[in-house]
């Protein structure tokens, strides 16, 4: 029998600049080797004096990396950390008034401060989450997940192990830090002020005291493997723009035969030309708009566009 808990303790106060988070949590719960600790994100930012009375817009401006999608005031963005969320992770609630919060400058890097002062102070080896909350494209509501680690196994991978029938796995590979950070929410709660978890119960995950781990950086999809990195509508005003700059979200290079599918889709069959390079009949601004949208460029100069592979 496996057993998993998470201790949530009570008691915690406002959370300041420059209030000492290690200090803080030894004193709301004991901790022992194999712990995982679970802050979150907006505890670590205050602490590190990320709270500010700038304009939210102009903080979610200077949050993002890219825009995913707008729908009327909710914009969804991809942050400087490379994570998706909605207004890149700026937050309004929980501060005072005319004030918002922004993600911790480097949660992978806050994580490891945690971890070495934890281990300092209590000479546990634990391993270290920051988490933040966010949607899921598919699915209505949101759930946690982490966006710092150390000192934490941030993926399992099942890749090339075989289940009880014989089938090799190929894909499998649970991000249990996310996991994890799910679990902590149920016991936190998001008006319960308790923004400390400790989960108990997978040691196995928690790497050596020498040992930080690649972060929750690894978590982050690459833009070239994404492919949502657009909103349905957005994709297709950046591929009628086709900037340079917008070449990242559309993921990398599609093969030769997926790009002339869609063409006689959108174009009909009658539109290749046979023979040598892709070429194309038809109107050059859908043309170039379908190309550029897999990862290709258009010639448009002469009569029929000639379509090659972006470069890298």
């Amino acid at each position: 029998m496996t057993e998993l808990r998470v201790l949530a303790p009570d008691g915690a106060p406002e959370v300041e600049a420059g209030t000492d988070l290690a200090a803080l949590l030894v004193t709301l719960v004991t901790l022992v080797d194999g712990d995982v600790v679970v802050v979150t994100s907006k505890v670590v930012a205050k602490a590190e004096g990320r709270v500010t009375s700038r304009d939210r817009d102009e903080v979610v401006a200077a949050e993002t990396a890219r825009v995913v999608a707008r729908r009327g005031p909710l914009t969804i963005a991809r942050t400087r950390l490379g994570v998706t969320l909605a207004a890149a992770g700026v937050d309004q609630s929980h501060v005072a008034a005319g004030h918002v919060v922004p993600l911790p400058e480097d949660p992978d890097a806050s994580a490891r401060r945690l971890r070495a002062d934890l281990q300092r102070r209590t000479g546990a080896t634990v391993g270290v989450l920051v988490t933040d909350t966010a949607g899921r494209a598919w699915r209505t509501g949101q759930t946690d997940l982490a966006i710092g680690a150390a000192g934490v196994r941030v993926l399992e991978s099942f890749v090339g192990r075989h289940d009880d029938h014989g089938h090799e796995l190929r894909v499998t590979e649970p991000a249990v830090a996310d996991e994890i950070a799910s679990a902590a929410e149920l016991a936190q709660g998001k008006l319960g002020g308790r923004p400390f978890a400790v989960l108990r119960g997978r040691a196995d995950l928690v790497l050596p005291a020498d040992d930080d781990g690649p972060g929750a950086a690894a978590l982050v999809r690459p833009e070239a493997d994404d492919l949502f990195g657009l909103g349905a509508r957005e994709a297709v005003v950046r591929a009628l723009v086709g900037a340079a700059g917008d070449r990242p979200a559309y993921g990398a290079p599609a093969e030769r035969a997926e790009l002339e599918a869609a063409l006689r889709e959108v174009l009909g069959p009658e539109a290749l030309v046979a023979g040598g390079p892709l070429t194309v009949r038809g109107p050059h601004p859908v043309v170039a708009a379908l190309a550029f949208a897999h990862g290709w460029t258009a010639d448009t100069s002469g009569e029929v566009a000639v379509l090659r592979p972006a470069s890298p």
